[in-house]
């Protein structure tokens, strides 16, 4: 394939998000989980530089993280090209702000920014939908954020439907260490399930625009078994309503909690309460468009 002359370097912003509602179903006979939950993209996002190169290449400002072919922006720059059947390559860096193995879908926004950056510096021009079979293979959470904004999933969750939004925001509360996904799911027992009704009433919740309704509808149906692994998740809980949240709860599987406000003053102003504790804090705002933004430079 002859190369573009245009663009030979894209920015890219991806976005993380919360769960607003997560919810266990039952067990798979493929040995996971059925899950319902209700996406949400916020505006505390990594930043990713890719540049046209020969090879599949990666730096990243976070100590945390390999970046070899086990990483999953690598893992998703490998699957597209070989999908693809292209010879070209990809010099990636990433400047990592979403804290890893946190809940907040991190490593997923990062492949999703990656597919959709080489979609166009690779001049593809694939359909999303044809993006979104090669997300499915990467994890649960990367066809969410082809898109962002507000979304139900279904099956592992990367059966995707959008579902309509509302201005949110919120305070994030990460107390500085990672919790393992397979390791929280290992703990769910069929006590934890659910029917499904949880995500509906947060999805109407978000259709009346009432903050209030949102913040009593929140719900996550892993927050037990990660609680057994991290007793820190009530504390930080704890705190977030003592500082004025009008609801918390935990995202995804972990250990990150997020608490409701009534605008995004007080929850700077909550954040503010909060950053004398020894926990990453963070305000932000939902994000109503695309979780992955990109420009050429």
């Amino acid at each position: 394939m002859p190369r573009s002359r245009h663009p030979r370097r894209l920015t890219l912003t991806a976005a993380a998000k919360v769960n607003l509602a997560l919810e266990i179903l039952g067990k798979r006979p493929d040995g996971y989980h059925e899950l319902a939950t209700v996406f949400q993209a916020v505006d505390l996002a990594d930043r990713l530089v890719l540049e046209d190169a020969d090879e599949l290449t990666m730096t990243t400002t976070s100590g945390e993280l390999p970046i070899d072919g086990s990483n999953l922006a690598l893992r998703a720059a490998a699957a597209l090209r070989e999908a693809a059947k292209v010879d070209r390559g990809v010099r990636l860096h990433l400047d990592k702000r979403i804290p890893v193995a946190a809940g907040l879908g991190g490593g997923s926004t990062d492949a999703a920014a990656v597919l959709l950056g080489l979609d166009r510096l690779w001049n593809l021009r694939w359909p999303r939908r044809r993006l979104a079979e090669i997300a499915r293979t990467l994890g649960m959470d990367v066809p969410y954020f082809l898109a962002g904004g507000a979304a139900v999933g279904r099956g592992r969750g990367e059966e995707v439907t959008k579902a309509a939004g509302m201005p949110l925001a919120l305070v994030l509360v990460n107390p500085g260490r990672p919790l393992d996904t397979a390791a929280v799911y290992g703990r769910v027992t069929p006590a934890m399930y659910s029917g499904g009704d949880m995500t509906e009433r947060m999805v109407d919740a978000l259709r009346t625009r009432r903050t209030t309704k949102v913040a009593s509808s929140l719900y996550n149906g892993l927050e037990a078994a990660a609680a057994a692994m991290c007793p820190e998740l009530q504390r930080m809980k704890a705190a977030l309503h003592a500082a004025g949240a009008l609801g918390t709860l935990m995202s995804g599987s972990g250990p990150t909690v997020f608490g409701v406000a009534r605008s995004f003053e007080q929850a700077r102003q909550i954040r503010a309460r909060l950053s004398r504790a020894s926990w990453s804090c963070w305000a932000v705002r939902s994000v109503s468009g695309p979780a992955v933004r990109m420009r050429a430079a």
